[in-house]
């Protein structure tokens, strides 16, 4: 090709090629055997010309480079870099990777449970404990130059997304900051943010699978392409893509309702006809079973593959009906190297708990090339199945959602079962980002050729809807962005609170929040001009006419008022004479469809009221079930009754008295026409209107009257053009409180918690207190509560286990609350404590509803829960794991990983508590080591 060119040209193409040797970049794209994508060079490039980039690209194209090629410019020039992540297990998998390029002598890592190395010139760590880091000021800070935010998206998280942008916010101006995140729809509008916030930030877009997508429905004993043709390449490039007419039609003959029994006008042969071709469509479309699926895939070549279960129970289900079924998808040798690798990474637990972990039952199915991963598993059991998995030796993985974080894993196929999910409240349908996360696992770089994404047929399967959630492959990253009790003793310390109310306002929360109002401002203004024309067209020569027209609204609205009062109180009193009825009265139905003379068999007061007793929440009010004149049983409705109901006579109804047979229905009707037929009912007077005496309605009339617009030739012409003044002016008004409502948000939530704060001696204007400073140290949701149970002593005296049990409170949070069972907690000084924490956390909700600090809006202390107290102190009383287990009923994945987080949280408490005259900085100590023993110990590293 060069010889083609000119000797200038060839001249040119070697200064290119030796200006790109001289950077950074060249011996860092030579350290990969497969070339970098455009997108991936474009952010190198921009990082090291000295900017920040954030890199928004699809679950496993690579973003990870960019924030390696970080990590080798900071080697390159003498200066550190920290690789945060949002999940400790990939912090895990990243130290792994990064010390085995550049050695472990030149990487750390630090999450709550370890701490390598952590001084290295490059640390990887979970994001929470950089805020922690920038907040203490610590000196690990000096000489960093690089900050790479993997997984950046999280910040959109509920619970933990505020992490994110408080250290985006706090970082350091001369650190370069790399935010990797997935592909979301406003990757412009958050880079706008980082611009705003960190100086020049290049926002780099691919959304450009490395590995084609293939969609696919299982249903019956066949996998339909969801798309009739891929005109985008498998999401590669643009196209229109039509939904498979095949699946269209299955839905259609699903739906149809091709045998109705009660249509009784159709002969035997045709139902009989109907009924065999209903069978016939029913073969063909069924949900195929968990162990069909995998062989199906199998057979296709479409494994290894993961199939998301959102259940635990039912991905180790899934796992066994598996095993049942004879599955096995290992030969002989790769299941010699199974065991050979479990065994290996599990020797350090004791045999007495691998029998309690289901330890044996486990390692079969792994042999088998099977296995579950979900959050209730054993941290080293889920390692395991992890690097099985990569290496090839377990093919089939049924997981929960949290496993598309990150992790990874990637596969050749996805299945999902199901596209609906618990959240937590209700059943929803996945969202189209779920969607695009965990499909996003399919297809493994430099490995498939193209990955696959499964859904299985489920009755009720709409495909177009299924195409929608395929074809969208963005989600808008919203922030989760709230001040906390911590984040507001640590900002006043290091910033005074004016300074700290300035930075809040720079979060991504409010920088949304502002750019929402920008649209309503426009509305404004143009509301603002139409008023003007308004003004003019109902201007009057003779006088003010907006005062007269406010004088005609004022007058309207007083009678509307009065007429609305008149209403209600012909209700109440039509209400009231319907629950003094009683079985046997014979009343007259004054309107309706009913009308006319009926019987009251049952008043049909609801439950809890009974006559002249209003203990009862039905909007209704009663609803009698009567027998009319002509034969109908009814209930009535309260608007069958808009005036006051009387008795006209009683009847007796006999016990025999059947509503469902026509003949006592015919009886009993007949014998009311004979009693009451000829009884004519008294016609309801109607009362003299409340405004004719009322005395507003005379002055306003009058002084209508009396106003020089009155006698205008135009009145009705100006009064229209007021009208439409007022409606546009009361739109205007309601647009502008949205403006203020959104202004400033952030800022207004930090003055009610300092507010707060200072109420309770932890701020004093700008002046942290001994309480604050306790407070900057301690984490979590319930920050405040762990400071106030210092301060008031509830844990002093108190021992390690019985500490852990009261610590417990803090972090666990039940999964689905059950108000029913009273939690197992321990007696003794354990039980006094938490009765006094819960006793202190009422006073504290009680103190945020007068400062108006609201927990729906993610801000304040939610109720400590003592679901896990009995367990804590349990296993920090040397109980075993098979009784803790037991006793607790619970997975030994959220034994594990709640007993870690109570770990952190007594670190943090021992690091606050008083050094003198306290037992409990001596106590929480003594806790952690009582913990962090046996499986809660069996922590890797890489």
């Amino acid at each position: 090709m060069t010889e083609d060119l000119s000797p200038a040209e060839r001249y040119a193409a070697a200064r290119i090629r030796a200006a790109e040797d001289a950077t950074a970049l060249a011996p860092f794209r030579a350290m990969y055997e497969f070339e970098l994508d455009p997108f991936q060079i474009e952010a190198c490039q921009s990082l090291e010309a000295g900017k920040g980039v954030l890199v928004a690209a699809p679950t496993g194209s690579g973003k990870t480079i960019v924030g390696e090629f970080a990590v080798h410019l900071a080697l390159q020039q003498g200066r550190k870099c920290f690789y945060t992540t949002p999940i400790k297990a990939l912090s895990n998998q990243k130290y792994t990777d990064l010390a085995k390029r550049y050695g472990p002598e030149k990487v750390g890592l630090l999450t709550g449970d370890n701490s390598v190395n952590s001084e290295a010139p490059v640390v990887v760590m979970t994001t929470e404990v950089l805020r922690n880091m920038l907040y203490a000021g610590s000196q690990s800070l000096l000489g960093l130059g690089y900050v790479v935010m993997d997984e950046v998206h999280y910040l959109s998280d509920r619970i933990r997304g505020a992490v994110w942008e408080e250290v985006i916010i706090h970082l350091p101006e001369s650190v370069t900051l790399v935010s990797l995140s997935a592909t979301v729809s406003n990757a412009e509008e958050f880079g706008d943010w980082l611009d705003t916030v960190r100086g020049h930030t290049d926002v780099i877009v691919s959304e450009e699978r490395p590995v084609p997508l293939w969609q696919h429905v299982m249903a019956g004993r066949r996998m339909y392409d969801l798309f009739e043709e891929e005109t985008d390449h498998g999401g590669r490039g643009p196209g229109r893509r039509e939904v498979n007419p095949e699946l269209a039609r299955l839905a259609r003959m699903e739906n149809q309702r091709t045998y109705n029994p009660k249509d009784r006008r159709r002969g035997k042969m045709v139902r009989e006809a109907d009924r065999e071709r209903e069978r016939r469509q029913r073969t063909r479309i069924w949900t195929p079973g968990r162990p069909e699926v995998i062989e199906r895939l199998d057979a296709e070549g479409l494994l290894p593959a993961i199939t998301f279960i959102f259940s635990r129970a039912a991905c180790e289900a899934a796992v066994q009906q598996c095993m049942y079924a004879g599955l096995r998808l290992n030969n002989d040798e790769a299941r010699a190297r199974v065991r050979e690798i479990v065994e290996e990474r599990t020797s350090a637990i004791p045999s007495e708990d691998l029998h309690v972990l289901g330890y044996y039952e486990w390692l079969e199915g792994l042999e088998r090339g099977i296995a579950a991963h979900h959050a209730g598993m054993l941290p080293t059991f889920k390692e395991v199945v992890e690097e099985l998995f990569v290496r090839g030796l377990v093919k089939a993985v049924f997981a929960t959602e949290t496993l598309a974080l990150g992790i990874n894993m990637p596969a050749r196929s996805v299945v999902l079962e199901k596209l609906v999910k618990w959240n937590g409240e209700q059943h929803a349908d996945i969202t189209p980002g779920e969607y695009t996360q965990l499909t996003g696992r399919a297809g493994r770089r430099g490995i498939d050729v193209e990955g696959h994404a499964v859904v299985l047929w489920q009755r009720g399967m709409d495909p177009v809807g299924l195409a929608g959630l395929a074809g969208t492959r963005t989600y808008p990253l919203r922030s989760s962005f709230k001040p906390s009790y911590n984040m507001a003793v640590n900002l006043v310390q290091q910033f005074g609170r004016h300074r700290s109310r300035e930075l809040l306002e720079t979060s991504f929360a409010q920088f949304q929040a502002d750019k929402s109002v920008v649209g309503i401002s426009r509305q404004v203004q143009k509301n603002e001009e139409g008023l003007e024309g308004y003004r003019e067209g109902m201007t009057c020569h003779l006088g003010d006419f907006e005062e007269y027209a406010r004088l005609r609204r004022d007058l309207k609205d007083r009678e509307t008022d009065l007429a609305k009062q008149g209403a209600a109180q012909r209700r109440a009193a039509a209400a009231t004479s319907l629950e003094k009825l009683k079985p046997g009265d014979v009343i007259h139905v004054p309107t309706g469809k009913f009308a006319g003379l009926a019987l009251v068999l049952d008043p049909g007061i609801p439950a809890g009221r009974s006559n002249g007793h209003r203990g009862f929440e039905h909007h209704d009010g009663p609803r009698p079930l009567v027998l009319t004149a002509e034969r109908q049983v009814k209930r009535l409705a309260s608007m069958d009754f808009p005036v006051p109901v009387e008795p006209l006579e009683r009847m007796r109804i006999p016990k025999s008295f059947n509503p469902r047979s026509p003949q006592s229905r015919r009886d009993l009707a007949s014998a009311l026409r004979t009693k009451a037929g000829h009884i004519e009912p008294e016609r309801h007077r109607r009362q003299r209107a409340a405004a004719a005496d009322d005395r507003e309605i005379a002055r306003l009339r009058t002084e209508l009257r009396a106003h020089p617009c009155h006698g205008c030739d135009e009145r009705e012409d100006h009064a229209r053009w007021a009208e439409r003044y007022h409606r546009l002016q009361r739109d205007t008004r309601q647009l502008e409180r949205r403006i203020e409502g959104r202004t400033n948000t952030i800022a207004r939530t930090f003055d009610r918690i300092v507010a707060l704060l200072t109420e309770l001696d932890y701020l004093r204007a700008d002046e942290v207190t001994e309480h604050g400073k306790r407070l900057a140290r301690l984490y979590g949701e319930l920050d405040l509560l762990a400071s106030e149970c210092l301060r008031d002593g509830v844990w002093e005296g108190l021992s390690p286990a019985e500490l852990a049990a009261c610590v417990s409170a803090l972090v666990y949070e039940a999964r689905q609350s059950d108000d029913a069972v009273a939690p197992k907690v321990p007696a003794g000084k354990a039980k006094a404590a938490l009765g006094e924490m819960v006793h202190i956390w009422g006073r504290l909700d009680a103190l945020e509803e007068e400062f108006k600090i609201n927990q729906a809006e993610g801000v304040g202390q939610r109720e400590p829960d003592l679901g896990f107290a009995w367990a804590a102190h349990q296993w920090a009383s040397d109980r075993t794991l098979d009784e803790v287990l037991r006793e607790a009923e619970m997975p030994a994945g959220d034994f594990v990983r709640w007993t870690k987080q109570v770990i952190d949280v007594l670190g943090q408490i021992a690091a606050a508590a008083p050094r003198e005259g306290s037992t409990v900085a001596k106590n929480a100590r003594k806790a952690v080591d009582a913990l962090l023993r046996g499986v809660v110990a069996y922590s890797s590293v890489g």
